[in-house]
């Protein structure tokens, strides 16, 4: 790959927010420069995301059948599964594909599907997710969080930074015992070019006098100051979310939170970022226990309130 080629790459990743575990991002970084012996992926090896995504996803494959319609989701006894394993993007795309992630256009595609189908009445939100980009977090959030149809969430191993935003507003969170939430905030990894490329090309950014802002430099205090402008803007969205999914002033989840660290699962219940501790099969079969067949009376009603809600996102 040439240089340019990887600058441009690197430039990408650096151009938006992210909702991410720091080494992840590092490991995202390597796997898109294809540095395939840099520190970054062998510390994503030793730390056994990838065992256990797959792990995950064949854990998710053996419940119930196919969900008709989906990508990746299963239904079992009137409730969906739709897993969200691995880094969260957008949408699908090569870097994803080779970290194991999770598409967001997917995750809530499925979510749809199963909003629509006569054979779900429920839904269940399988977790295992460093996080990743903020692009789109907020509407998901909020089609989760007034979703017509009740959904739970339970994490196996980790809901991490954007995969908490998510988690967070699912109307019950289960944690398996070694699981742990939050990594709540937002990072963006930037890097400036100080000297010739190997290629023997200097690289000059010269922006629009209209827009000064447009081509930050992070060595100014100017320029760290506007990127910290933003993400402090694009956290406060973010804290809100989670606020108002657990139920929370916004105050008690910045200071009760982690603060942006993880918490494992004992201490994550008992400050209110999830509900119990569980297992995936009890999980399963507490759902369709406790929450019965929606009537035939009800999925109309459910049917037009997702139809306004689609309606208020897009006005």
């Amino acid at each position: 790959m040439l240089i340019s080629d990887l600058q441009r790459i690197r430039a990408a990743i650096y151009a938006q927010p992210w909702a991410i575990l720091p080494d992840y991002l590092d490991g995202i970084e390597a796997l898109a420069e294809r540095a395939m012996q840099a520190d970054a992926l062998n510390w994503l090896e030793r730390d056994g995301h990838a065992a256990r995504l797959a792990a995950g996803l064949e854990s998710v494959a053996s419940v119930g059948t196919r969900l008709e319609g989906a990508r990746m989701s299963t239904v079992r006894d009137g409730t969906a599964v739709v897993p969200v394993f691995g880094p969260i993007f957008p949408r699908a795309n090569l870097i994803n594909s080779s970290a194991g992630g999770a598409p967001l256009d997917a995750i809530m595609a499925d979510l749809r599907v199963a909003q629509a189908s006569t054979a779900v009445d429920r839904i269940l939100m399988v977790f295992d997710t460093p996080g990743g980009v903020v692009s789109g977090l907020g509407e998901a959030a909020m089609a989760i969080r007034e979703s017509a149809k009740p959904v739970t969430g339970f994490v196996t191993g980790m809901a991490a930074s954007a995969g908490y935003w998510l988690a967070s507003q699912v109307s019950e969170l289960v944690l398996e015992p070694a699981a742990s939430v939050g990594s709540i905030g937002v990072v963006m990894s930037t890097s400036r070019q100080v000297q010739p490329g190997a290629d023997g090309k200097q690289a000059y950014e010269i922006a629009s006098s209209g827009a000064p802002r447009k081509r930050l430099d992070p060595s100014t205090d100017e320029g760290r100051a506007a990127i910290q402008e933003e993400l402090d803007a694009i956290e406060g969205v973010f804290v809100a979310d989670v606020a108002a999914g657990r139920k929370k002033s916004p105050g008690y989840v910045r200071r009760d939170f982690g603060q942006g660290g993880m918490v494992p699962a004992a201490r994550a219940i008992e400050v209110g970022m999830a509900d119990r501790i569980g297992t995936l099969e009890a999980t399963l079969n507490g759902l369709a226990r406790r929450v019965g067949p929606t009537p035939a009376v009800n999925r109309r009603a459910m049917a037009e309130r997702d139809f306004e809600l689609r309606q208020r996102r897009a006005s």
